[in-house]
């Protein structure tokens, strides 16, 4: 495998029925931030703005937190999660990677209430599932440290 040299933009997702956080992570230095939060309409994603958000960030990678038990096994999620990954991959031809993304929720929450201000009453529910969305691509950034992410096969 050699590496893309386009490779640089990844988004990733925090797949929900309700919502989506998205963020939006560069490869080299293996950050990333969150972008927003899309409501879902009727349990669908809004493929609209997705692919708006697609358009404008150029990515070169899709990454998807899976949700799965402790024990890695499927739970209610996990089915929806993936049929997400491939509709993304389907509608917007980029490649598409999924990671597994117990404790992203807990660990979007630690950076949350560590950065916001001293009596913010605010719902943190939206703005954790982008935090949750750059918690999922870091981790994965991480994971692919010793590759790059990018990768594509040699011809």
């Amino acid at each position: 495998m050699t590496a893309s040299p386009s490779c640089r933009i990844a988004l990733g997702f925090d797949f929900g029925r309700a919502r989506i956080g998205i963020a939006v992570g560069e490869a080299v230095t293996g950050s990333a931030r969150p972008l927003r939060t899309l409501p879902t309409r009727q349990h669908r994603p809004d493929w609209e703005t997705i692919g708006r958000l697609i358009a404008e960030w150029q990515p070169d990678m899709l990454v998807i937190g899976v949700p799965r038990h402790a024990d890695d096994s499927a739970n209610a999620m996990t089915e929806a999660a993936l049929r997400f990954s491939r509709q993304l991959h389907g509608r917007f031809h980029l490649p598409v990677a999924t990671i597994d993304e117990r404790l992203s929720s807990w660990e979007a929450e630690q950076r949350y209430f560590e950065t916001a201000p001293a009596g913010r009453h605010r719902d943190p529910d939206p703005v954790l599932d982008a935090q949750a969305a750059a918690v999922i691509l870091e981790s994965w950034f991480n994971q692919q440290r010793s590759l790059n992410p990018c990768a594509t096969p040699s011809s």
